[in-house]
């Protein structure tokens, strides 16, 4: 299916952005934007921009390819980000991205708070990795992220549950894109290849449920 960005909506604009053929979106990001909520750190950050779409479908999959790389002379700080996100308030949320860290290794991972408090999980990939599609897919209160290097072969990198779904299970979700520079710094992250369509994640196969 493909995407009409007049139907998006932004929480929190960011810095500049541009839209260009309905296919490509760019976003510059502003200083000290994130989205965190208390877990370890304690400090509470809801200052990234979110672009997002709405649907009341309860099983779908959206895809989108990031670029981090940036404008020419752009240099990557740490904490720099960008990805796939599902934002429905400031205490329930999940994204899945790439966070700069260093000239070694950055963190390829996802976040999921519930009811104001955060998760983290990760792994490291390449400095040089600038590049990655990232997959969203609901089976209704239930969410499967995935990423990919080629958007051909996708891996699983988080099953969770947003407990604000399941206790209003008809309500519409909002789910997109979002990009920020928790620390000092600015940088330019482009999304292409937006696609929404039937929930590319397989119903399970093995034990059956038990209530």
């Amino acid at each position: 299916m493909s995407i009409d960005f007049s139907n998006w909506q932004w929480t929190r604009e960011p810095r500049s952005y541009e839209i260009k053929n309905n296919m490509e979106l760019t976003i510059t990001t502003a200083p000290h934007t994130d989205l965190w909520q208390r877990t370890y750190y304690h400090f509470r950050n809801d200052s990234a921009p979110v672009f997002q779409m709405s649907t009341a479908e309860k099983f779908f999959s959206f895809t989108v390819r990031t670029d981090f790389a940036g404008q020419p002379g752009e240099i990557k700080h740490r904490f720099d980000q960008c990805g796939i996100v599902l934002y429905l308030d400031s205490e329930n949320w999940l994204k899945g991205s790439i966070e700069y860290e260093n000239d070694s290794f950055q963190h390829l991972g996802s976040v999921v708070t519930n009811r104001g408090y955060s998760d983290w999980a990760t792994t490291e990939v390449s400095a040089t990795t600038s590049s990655m599609w990232y997959r969203l897919s609901r089976r209704e209160d239930d969410f499967c992220i995935e990423c990919s290097d080629d958007g051909q072969r996708f891996d699983q990198m988080r099953i969770c549950h947003l407990t604000a779904v399941q206790q209003n299970p008809d309500a519409p979700v909002t789910f997109g894109v979002y990009a920020c520079s928790p620390e000092e710094s600015s940088f330019t992250a482009t999304f292409t290849d937006f696609e929404l369509g039937p929930c590319q994640w397989a119903a399970h196969d093995g034990q059956a449920a038990q209530y």
